[in-house]
């Protein structure tokens, strides 16, 4: 016995430690450094790649041969959108995961992305739409209608279950998914009009339509950035955040439509792209915490950063031809959700 005391005694005690994150400022740097080197592949890769210095001088006007035409007139706009697409959904995936309290909320896993492609392609199939300048109202009005339903589902007396939302957002996504298949079996103009804006892309988009939509993305990203601190106090609970002065269902409401927003416009420009949302919040929490207020600026680098890396990915995988930006993310995304589902139910 006493051998075993002193044994005790003499053994090392576990001391647990904080995780030593990343200082903002080498992580935020690191981000960007990763956002300017995917945007210059994405203006030097393609079906024909380009040297990188004469994309320095067809951005700086010095060179008009067909390189440079292809980089102003085709690549330019294209990463720009992709910026901006992949930006507002890494802000739209931290927000819905920050409202639901639930690490696999995002606009995919929430049925928001379903609901406005379904409106979309419902709109094409009834009022023969073919342009994604006009697709922007009814993607809202579908992404809308899909989240209010979907909090319904997921209702229970006096809040709202964060596993239940996921899974009537799953569900409303299978039903959705099939409505809009019939749709475009029913129709072969429907078919030929949705089935490559379905899988999401950012390629031949011109910049008319990302100005079209900007509007939208610049309301979603500042209802994000004034929801963002209240956001910490609700990870604590509903009654903890009631208890600091935070207005639970108005914070929830305006989370909610920055969601909404900020995933309509996505889906408007580039169809409904996957898993973009539940990447980022995963890939910034370790280096900068769980401070909404940094989360939301970081989600929108590393958002753009990974579906410009996913586009150039599938430039590169099939060339000449080109493999669709959300083909890709959802082939990636995939192992992703499993993967975070199984930490989760540990």
């Amino acid at each position: 016995m006493l051998t075993t005391d002193r044994s005790a005694a003499r053994a090392p005690v576990s001391v647990p430690t904080a995780r030593r994150r990343v200082p903002p400022a080498v992580a935020v740097a690191g981000g960007v450094a990763a956002l300017v080197v995917c945007a210059a592949l994405s203006l030097a890769l393609g079906a024909r790649s380009i040297p990188l210095p004469t994309v320095i001088r067809a951005l700086t006007g010095s060179d008009h041969g067909p390189d440079a035409t292809v980089v102003t007139g085709l690549r330019v706009p294209r990463t720009v959108i992709g910026m901006v697409v992949g930006g507002a959904l890494g802000v739209a995936g931290v927000v819905a995961q920050g409202v639901t309290r639930n690490p696999l909320a995002s606009a995919t896993t929430l049925g928001v992305n379903a609901g406005a492609g379904f409106a979309v392609v419902t709109a094409i199939f009834v009022l023969h739409l073919a342009r994604p300048v006009e697709f922007m109202w009814f993607a809202l009005a579908g992404a809308a209608g899909a989240a209010v339903l979907v909090h319904a589902l997921a209702r229970r007396p006096g809040d709202v279950d964060p596993v239940r939302l996921v899974l009537a957002g799953t569900v409303l996504t299978a039903v959705l998914a099939s409505w809009t298949t019939a749709l475009m079996l029913a129709s072969q103009r429907t078919l030929d009009e949705a089935r490559f804006w379905l899988a999401g892309s950012i390629a031949d988009r011109e910049l008319a339509v990302l100005v079209r939509v900007l509007p939208f993305v610049v309301v979603g990203m500042a209802l994000a950035v004034v929801v963002a601190p209240s956001l910490n106090a609700l990870a604590l609970g509903d009654e903890a955040a009631h208890g600091l002065g935070v207005p639970v269902a108005r914070i929830r409401v305006l989370g909610g439509s920055s969601v909404v927003l900020l995933a309509a416009a996505s889906v408007a420009v580039a169809g409904p792209v996957p898993f973009i949302g539940l990447a980022a919040p995963h890939l910034v929490r370790p280096l900068l915490g769980t401070d909404h207020r940094r989360l939301v600026p970081a989600c929108f680098v590393v958002g753009a950063t990974l579906l410009l890396a996913a586009d150039v990915l599938g430039r590169l995988i099939a060339r000449p031809s080109e493999l669709e930006t959300g083909i890709v993310t959802a082939f990636l995304g995939a192992p992703l959700l499993a993967v975070l589902a199984r930490r989760t139910a540990r």
